[in-house]
């Protein structure tokens, strides 16, 4: 497993506001049988459906919401995190440090709050997911064009990412190295 992730789980789980938003309302018996089937690379789509459906109720709970904010808002907790998360990017250095950068932006984490408070925003967003298990190009566009027009939060939150090239990253196609993309 990832140092980094190891490291910043440890301290997450080391800050009683963060054990205290989750102790009571996720099983953690289940999310481990879900990450270790997620792990196999031949999982079917019902493992990411039941993962995705555990994340989509953890998050409209207030509780495990704002314990998991609290691990972005956490120094010694996000910056592991964010070192876990780009590791596998070494071959995409602009990404990785895209991502880092944007991670360390105060507005940034201000704005995704912003959002995820957002109860009908995080409804768009589900259903964006949903659209995308189901291959659904259409509809992900529809949602994403519904959030950024309706949800002021999810456009700041656009262009604070795009502040860090986080959107000229990902445009990027991974096998090509070249600044110009």
């Amino acid at each position: 497993m990832n140092r980094n992730l190891v490291t910043a789980l440890r301290i997450a789980w080391g800050l009683p506001e963060f054990r205290d938003g989750v102790r009571h309302l996720v099983d953690l018996d289940e999310v481990a049988v879900l990450l270790a089937a997620l792990s196999d690379p031949d999982h079917d789509r019902e493992v990411e459906r039941s993962l995705l459906g555990l994340l989509r109720s953890g998050l409209d709970t207030t509780e495990i919401r704002e314990a998991v904010l609290l691990l972005l808002e956490e120094d010694d907790v996000r910056r592991p995190l964010v070192g876990a998360m780009t590791e596998p990017l070494a071959a995409r250095p602009g990404q990785a440090a895209a991502i880092a950068s944007a991670a360390e932006d105060p507005a940034v984490r201000r704005e995704l709050r912003a959002v995820l408070d957002s109860a009908r925003a995080r409804q768009l967003i589900w259903q964006a997911v949903d659209d995308q298990m189901e291959d659904n190009r259409v509809g992900v566009i529809h949602r994403a064009a519904v959030l950024f027009v309706r949800h002021r939060s999810v456009r700041r939150l656009v262009w604070a990412l795009r502040r860090h090239g986080v959107l000229r990253e990902l445009r990027r196609r991974a096998d090509d190295p070249s600044p110009t993309g």
